[in-house]
């Protein structure tokens, strides 16, 4: 070693921000291991690195006694006080063995070594910066793909999309950009790992806080999230200010606003509700597009019968029970739909000429 060595330690101290005490502590750890390995010795052994000119020094220790029953663990008193007359009983010598060679180990030992932490120090850099964009979107490039995932380049991380979280709608190639969500971010003895979605209801909820300025200042609130990728969403917002229209604004001018998120989604149909406190209002709401005559709320089972104009029954329910399911998810209310006439036949309760609740939603194909 050289003062070289000490310099480019500095370096990269400066650059990787890795403390050069760190790094000489590491290397002197490492190189107690490659004496003892190269050396066939079993002595308790110190290395020490000056820290000023690089200079290595090997000393082995052993235990100052009154008889020696292992020469590679002991001294007596007598050839300990040859070293420093200062030497007393269960002290611990340390006699300099330095090997004539041991500067070629000691250099690739080191190399090793700085070239390890270095990883591990640029591996800790990327995890920090990813865990703080947890449950977030970041855009990448697609690299290649295998039986059961899609492998995008996030700049300085290869990220993980699983094809079970791809939108049915969803083709890419390789070279294709795409916006994800990462729902985790793992710190495993391979570096990072990130994995993404493109399925999760987050990824809505971050797409409309990118789109809608009122969402970003905190003006408009999203209070839930209900989807199905690729197919239909619902979302429920509130406005914390009277004067702000928040399903308004989530549509945007001319519906450019929604336009775009639902371009992002493959063409993904998005229900915007009025969020309420009220579940009555709030269930009839979160049926959008079906028109609502009357809820009827059950608490204690958290449960609400939604009567319907006949004609809008199967609107109400949605293919294979679409909307309904999605009404539900959003809300956290199981929902029970029934029409004009099979509430009559089976509660005996007469037809509603006109509808009692107020909806207040925004449905986009």
């Amino acid at each position: 070693m050289s003062m070289d060595f000490i310099e480019a330690l500095q370096e990269i101290e400066r650059d990787k921000g890795i403390a050069k005490d760190v790094l000489l502590e590491a290397i002197e750890a490492a190189l107690i291991s490659s004496y003892k390995r190269n050396f066939n010795t079993a002595q308790n052994v110190r290395v020490d690195i000056n820290r000023h000119t690089g200079v290595i020094k090997v000393y082995a220790r052993k235990t100052v006694v009154e008889e020696v029953l292992d020469p590679r663990l002991e001294i007596t008193v007598e050839a300990s006080r040859e070293i420093n007359a200062h030497y007393q009983i269960d002290d611990v010598a340390e006699i300099e063995v330095t090997p004539r060679d041991f500067g070629r180990i000691a250099a690739q030992t080191a190399k090793q070594v700085v070239t390890q932490r270095i990883r591990e120090a640029e591996r800790g850099l990327i995890y920090n910066a990813f865990i703080d964009k947890e449950e977030d979107i970041v855009n990448g490039i697609v690299q290649r793909q295998d039986v059961r995932n899609l492998f995008v380049d996030l700049g300085k991380v290869e990220a993980v999309l699983p094809l079970t979280e791809l939108m049915p709608t969803d083709k890419f190639k390789h070279g294709d950009r795409v916006k994800s969500y990462i729902t985790k971010v793992e710190n495993t003895t391979k570096g990072p790992q990130i994995i993404l979605s493109r399925t999760h209801p987050g990824l809505l909820k971050r797409l409309f806080e990118l789109e809608v300025p009122e969402i970003y200042d905190g003006v408009v609130e999203i209070r839930s999230v209900a989807r199905e990728a690729g197919f239909r969403s619902k979302i429920a917002v509130h406005s914390r200010n009277s004067e702000v229209d928040p399903v308004g604004s989530c549509v945007g001018q001319k519906g450019l606003r929604v336009q775009t998120i639902v371009s992002e989604l493959k063409g993904e149909k998005i229900d915007i509700v009025r969020w309420s406190e009220n579940v009555d209002e709030y269930v009839a709401n979160a049926l959008s597009p079906s028109k609502v005559l009357e809820v009827i709320v059950f608490e204690q089972e958290k449960m609400a019968r939604v009567i319907v104009p006949d004609y809008q029954l199967s609107l109400a329910i949605g293919i294979k029970g679409q909307n309904a399911r999605l009404a539900a998810k959003l809300t956290g209310w199981k929902i029970d739909i029934k029409s004009e006439t099979q509430a009559e036949q089976e509660y005996g309760r007469p037809k509603s000429l006109t509808a009692v609740m107020h909806q207040d939603s925004v449905s986009i194909d």
